[in-house]
């Protein structure tokens, strides 16, 4: 799918961050002497564990060559590897692996959190984080418009693998037998976005990427235009001129 765009990513850092923070917050009374953090990314989410673990040895894990490079220069203080997520395994058991916006990208999602669970020290914990957002109109709309369009034949099966998040009872049947402690919440967030173009960028940044990718530099404007007139439809300005992106995400916080 090409390497991600640190620089377009983190426009929105402060967004970002906000639920890593959230999560940890969940298991910030833990000692742990190994952390890792699933999808790195440019090192946001690992900076923060490494200010709240200062005594843990934290890695980092990632397989985007330039996210990596951007995360070793933020953060030298952690150890970063070029990984696939859904392959990677610790060489020793968890004390606490976390990962902010990561899992939902695996298609056997179900599959890794179990996984990731079994890999677990005793007493440690799985803090994951995923967007919920499938059914939201930003998101909704990416599908409409690879359906509708001279690109349906590339896009539509791409359309199709975009994990959905299952209902929260599913995760709990999943990973309650395998631990002794299991928090299971949503949180909706609000947040406040300068005009539609903005939210544009925000998922150019990520969830617009499989979608632009096999397209021609026109039909990405193409589709970029259609994407944007569509959100000019379905969010209303407020008074102010900004536009309310609501955005639901699921924790799980699993202790073994």
């Amino acid at each position: 799918m090409g390497d991600w765009n640190s620089e377009l990513y983190m426009k929105f850092e402060s967004e970002r961050t906000r639920a890593a923070r959230d999560l940890l917050a969940q298991v910030s009374d833990i000692k742990p002497k190994t952390v890792f953090d699933l999808g790195s990314g440019p090192g946001n989410s690992t900076q923060l564990l490494v200010e709240a673990f200062p005594d843990a040895k934290v890695v980092g894990i990632d397989d985007s060559p330039n996210m990596l490079d951007v995360a070793r220069a933020r953060v030298p203080g952690a150890r970063f590897l070029k990984e696939d997520i859904e392959r990677w395994r610790p060489s020793e058991p968890a004390d606490l692996i976390f990962a902010n916006a990561t899992l939902h990208f695996a298609l056997d999602h179900y599959g890794l959190i179990k996984r990731l669970a079994g890999c677990l020290a005793e007493g440690g914990c799985l803090a994951a984080q995923m967007p919920n957002n499938m059914q939201e109109v930003s998101h909704a709309l990416m599908r409409m418009i690879a359906a509708d369009g001279p690109w349906s034949d590339r896009l539509v099966p791409i359309a199709k693998t975009r994990a959905v998040i299952g209902p929260l009872d599913e995760y709990y049947r999943l990973l309650r037998p395998l631990c002794s402690r299991l928090d299971i919440w949503q949180t909706t967030y609000i947040h406040t976005i300068d005009g539609v173009d903005r939210i544009v960028e925000w998922f150019e940044g990520s969830e617009l990427r499989p979608f632009l990718k096999p397209l021609s530099e026109q039909e990405r404007e193409t589709f970029l235009a259609r994407y944007r007139e569509g959100l000019t439809q379905s969010y209303a300005p407020q008074p102010d001129g900004t536009v309310l992106l609501p955005y639901p995400r699921l924790f799980l916080v699993a202790q073994k």
